[in-house]
């Protein structure tokens, strides 16, 4: 999506960017936590750790569909708007990046209730 010459013209593409930009090293660090406590078999469910990664999973949830919706609704705009402002190659890649962000969120938004769940379970 960031390849497109329009792109950088409509905001909700760019905040979608910049937040997936920013979900990405946020999960990978979770990721890199856990596999570094499966391999030390140590266990890293403190409830302190776990309040971070549950508040930080739903600041991360409610950003990504914040940008998913917002650019769902723009690429629906310039998709009934027609080929002037919207090429199909382009308008192709903008719906799926809405749909991968609504992905996103919902992986997201699970993997919260998921530590939730971890906390309540202490």
């Amino acid at each position: 999506m960031s390849v497109d010459v329009q792109f950088y013209s409509y905001t909700s593409f760019c905040f979608l960017v910049t937040t997936m930009g920013l979900l990405i090293p946020w999960s990978s660090t979770l990721a890199l936590v856990d596999i570094y406590s499966i391999f030390t078999r140590c266990r890293l469910r403190q409830p302190g750790f776990m309040v971070i990664v549950v508040i930080g999973d739903w600041v991360f949830a409610l950003l990504s569909l914040a940008a998913a919706s917002a650019t769902a609704s723009v690429t629906d705009l310039l998709t009934s708007s027609g080929r002037a402002y919207c090429p199909p190659k382009f308008c192709g890649r903008y719906q799926l990046s809405a749909a991968m962000a609504f992905l996103s969120w919902f992986l997201t938004v699970a993997s919260s209730l998921f530590n939730i769940w971890l906390i309540a379970s202490f």
